[in-house]
């Protein structure tokens, strides 16, 4: 009997032992439900052509190929990731709307001996879920954001809180981004809808009952928007202001942005974005200062010159009333005896 998805916080308590997405790579790619792995009933080619097919040609030639299309891609899949599964696997399977591609793999599934299930209204459904925690629904429980200048080591405060118990969002990780001009952690940043899954995945097992601390950001991630929910929740909490020596955050910035200093050629980018605010003079020193391999002094000059600045304006505008913590270092018996003050404040 198809599984029927009531809230997200059911995904954790289903009795499967994996959930199988198998919708075609592209779809896949563009968001599927956390924790799920690729076994395409149809790859992007196939999927395409037996639409056309269906929707210019005929239907009932359009489901045959289909059929002999997917009968193989199972095959292949028995064959190879699904080899050593043992004989009492569950799988949970769906795709697009829980119909023919879940519900074939299903039936082959279930004629081995597994006790594989699909998804009622598929992905389609879990998206819905997805939109309603994000759009809809209120924060399921009280926010507290973790403010600070550039360099005031926010995250590892964050990985500080969460290791000693309090609930915690990641957004920058969950958006692969560092919420700077230096952010991109990787190539591309995933897709909205992505991001999204992983924020509800994460809001949905939250304790109602306890607060969730989350690192200041503006309403965008580099591309990536914060659903409403959390942002109006993030805009109306207590702001704990996080102050430390300029020395120290000009050494943390070269700890976490070690790519910085490995791809000059992409800090030299960087940089050159930069004349739009400090004009061809001031840029022209940093990359010299870069070039050079002073790092530490440029650190400390971006901090000085063009963070702080731009961080004292916004936070006068948005945070007036924020509560500081004051920071003589930040090591990481500071921040861990820094996390435990900001628990019991709570």
């Amino acid at each position: 009997m198809p599984q029927e998805l009531t809230q997200l916080s059911d995904l954790a308590t289903l009795p499967f032992d994996e959930i199988i997405d198998v919708r075609s790579p592209a779809e896949y790619a563009e968001d599927h439900i956390p924790g799920a792995i690729n076994l395409p009933a149809l790859s992007n080619e196939e999927r395409a052509r037996v639409g056309t097919i269906y929707v210019q040609d005929d239907p009932f030639k359009a489901r045959k190929i289909g059929a002999a299309l997917v009968s193989r891609n199972v095959a292949a899949h028995l064959e190879g990731p699904l080899a050593d599964r043992p004989g009492g696997w569950r799988p949970l399977v769906y795709c697009w709307r829980g119909g023919q591609r879940s519900g074939s793999v299903a039936i082959i599934l279930k004629q081995i001996g597994w006790r594989a299930d699909t998804v009622d209204g598929g992905y389609q459904r879990y998206r819905r879920l997805v939109a309603r925690a994000l759009y809809d629904d209120p924060m399921p429980c009280p926010v507290v954001v973790i403010d600070g200048g550039t360099g005031t080591a926010k995250t590892r405060l964050l990985d500080h809180l969460a290791a000693q118990g309090a609930q915690t969002l990641d957004l920058e990780a969950m958006a692969e981004h560092r919420g700077s001009l230096f952010g991109p952690m990787s190539a591309h940043q995933p897709s909205q809808k992505t991001f999204e899954s992983r924020l509800a995945t994460g809001m949905a097992r939250l304790d109602p009952f306890r607060p969730v601390y989350v690192e200041a950001e503006s309403s965008k991630i580099g591309r990536l928007i914060i659903p409403p929910t959390l942002w109006q929740a993030m805009i109306a909490a207590p702001n704990l202001r996080l102050t430390a020596p300029l020395a120290a955050r000009a050494d943390h910035l070269l700890t976490a942005y070690p790519d910085m200093i490995e791809d000059t050629d992409k800090l030299d980018q960087i940089l050159q974005k930069l004349v739009r605010y400090h004009g061809h003079e001031q840029v022209a020193q940093w990359r010299e200062t870069a070039k050079s391999g002073d790092f530490r002094t440029l650190a400390q000059q971006l901090i000085e010159v063009h963070y702080d600045p731009r961080y004292t304006r916004i936070s006068r505008a948005h945070a007036p009333d924020s509560t500081p913590i004051d920071l003589p270092d930040l090591s990481d018996e500071t921040l861990a005896a820094a996390a435990r003050k900001i628990i019991t404040l709570q």
